[in-house]
């Protein structure tokens, strides 16, 4: 599967954001998109995945001065908000941008 189809599919999965939002859940999802993205170590994981059309977490653990623990915690928030997409391949974790959630959080923050 390519990569833009797997990202198209997680996306699907993850029914965090969606295509429209009013009120409160707009709110909602914008204080959840805000949240993944409070913290530097987490803008720098998703810059880095924006570089990239997948990568394992430990190419991302060798970027950052972090222990392998606390990237993962990092990638755990991004992918509960829905931003990121996560695989298991092997023993490995495969991660990549959710551009459609991406897309939505840009909307939401212009919209303010």
């Amino acid at each position: 599967m390519s990569i833009e189809a797997y990202n198209l599919a997680e996306a699907g999965k993850a029914g965090v954001l969606s295509d429209s939002y009013s009120g409160e859940t707009a709110d909602q999802v914008l204080a959840l998109g805000a949240k993944a993205l409070a913290h530097p170590a987490r803008v720098k994981i998703l810059r880095y995945l924006l570089g990239k059309n997948v990568c394992f977490c430990g190419e991302i653990v060798q970027k950052l001065p972090l222990a392998q623990s606390t990237v993962s915690q990092h990638l755990k928030v991004l992918k509960e908000a829905g931003l990121i997409c996560g695989k298991i391949e092997g023993p490995a974790r495969c991660y990549c941008v959710n551009p459609n959630a991406l897309k939505q959080l840009k909307i939401l923050v212009a919209a303010l």
